[in-house]
């Protein structure tokens, strides 16, 4: 199957609903799936990222979240999976299951053991370039925030950019300064490469810099806001975008606490959803626990003061 177009819009990275045993709620995913697609400007799901708890799931798990999505929302929508491993030989084992699964793009994010040991440029070439020789399929360059060690350079960004099937940037630099050398680097290596925001903390300051869209947990709980804050930013309406950022940063606030994301985030952002009528429940795999006592109220109230609309297939049910 040939490589499809760079994804462009907003990519929601969706957040993963279990039963009350913890096992993966299917139907529950499906029509969660299928809530996110009937949005306008919504170019592809994301599952197995960091909102999806993929630390939290075994291999063989990580592949059937990705080909429930993959079956439910068809052909029209391209569904992306993360790719989350610690060695070359298990990426490449992970992303042939994707692509099995029904992934028509993978999520690279850096081995873990980077971000305590570092890594040399030639390893993360090698790295992408083994992945991308086993599998033919869009391949997406996760890029960390820039005080990690497992961050990338401009010079390596740029060197990415040239291999062929990286067609993506999921942009998380969170150091403006380089974001911006990160930018240009990218547009002078690969003009045909898209670049996409994962900063749900500052959307509207990091869309600004003529991004082609945003891969962003915060897309699966609020998508028509960001979508619509998006094409504000494509049209130049200034005006219109600050009202929306102003409408995202109340839940932004309960569910980042004004930091980066988190795994404690992620299970904040879950339970906003179920209070906001997008997910049934708020289960999370342990260690991490859904919100209790003044934090769950500060969220709640949160949630009553957007006047979010709730799924409409999830309100037929209640």
């Amino acid at each position: 199957m040939p490589l499809i177009k760079p994804f462009r819009g907003i990519l929601p990275a969706m957040q993963l609903p279990y039963r009350e045993d913890l096992s993966i709620d299917e139907a529950e995913l499906r029509r969660f799936a299928r809530w996110l697609a009937s949005h306008r400007g919504i170019g592809g799901l994301v599952t197995n990222g960091h909102t999806g708890e993929v630390f939290a799931l075994s291999p063989k798990e990580r592949a059937e979240a990705t080909r429930i999505v993959a079956d439910e929302v068809g052909p029209s929508m391209p569904v992306v999976s993360g790719i989350c491993c610690e060695g070359v030989a298990e990426a490449v084992e992970h992303a042939q299951m994707a692509k099995e699964a029904g992934a028509q793009g993978l999520l690279v994010m850096p081995p873990h053991y980077w971000l305590r040991f570092g890594m040399q440029p030639q390893h993360v070439l090698d790295h992408f370039n083994a992945i991308a020789k086993a599998v033919s399929i869009n391949l997406i360059v996760h890029i960390y925030p820039s005080w990690t060690k497992a961050t990338y350079s401009s010079e390596l960004l740029a060197d990415l950019a040239r291999i062929p099937g990286v067609t993506t940037m999921k942009i998380g630099t969170r150091e403006m300064s380089k974001y911006a050398r990160d930018l240009a680097a990218v547009r002078a290596a690969n003009p045909d490469v898209t670049m996409l925001t994962c900063h749900d903390e500052y959307l509207l300051a990091s869309m600004v810099q003529g991004l082609d869209g945003a891969l962003v947990g915060f897309a699966s709980f609020i998508p028509d806001v960001i979508v619509d804050l998006y094409q504000a930013v494509c049209d130049g309406d200034l005006k219109r975008a600050q009202a929306l950022q102003a409408k995202i940063n109340p839940l932004k606030e309960v569910v980042h606490a004004s930091g980066e994301p988190s795994g404690d985030a992620h299970a904040r952002m879950k339970t906003a959803m179920m209070l906001a009528g997008r997910l049934k429940h708020n289960f999370t795999r342990p260690p991490v626990t859904p919100p209790t006592g003044a934090m769950y109220e500060r969220i709640q109230k949160a949630v009553e003061g957007a006047k979010l609309e709730p799924a409409a297939e999830l309100a037929a049910l209640v």
